[in-house]
């Protein structure tokens, strides 16, 4: 138990270090690269919304709803980013 909190700290500061040193134009396509990353936690909640007990199906179903959100909201802003790239004329 105590190795995972440390490994969950760690990853805490690790990605508050990574997006500190990261330019401002990269954190858009930064980010849509993490929610793509999401669609694999999208995996896992399918798979633990199937394991047996319904304390798991419900945490499951819930893990499954809000990474849907994360994924939806994240192609949303990565689709509103690159309409500002497009030229007027098209």
């Amino acid at each position: 138990m105590i190795l995972l909190l440390f490994i969950f700290v760690l990853a805490i500061f690790l990605g508050l270090e990574l997006i500190t040193k990261v330019p401002s134009q990269l954190h858009t396509p930064l980010m849509s690269g993490a929610n793509a990353i999401s669609g694999i936690t999208i995996v896992g909640a399918i798979v633990a919304a199937g394991s047996s007990g319904p304390f798991a199906t419900i945490l499951g179903f819930l893990a499954v709803v809000f990474a849907m959100i994360n994924v939806v909201g994240g192609y949303m802003v990565t689709d509103r980013m690159l309409a500002m790239f497009r030229s007027k004329g098209r």
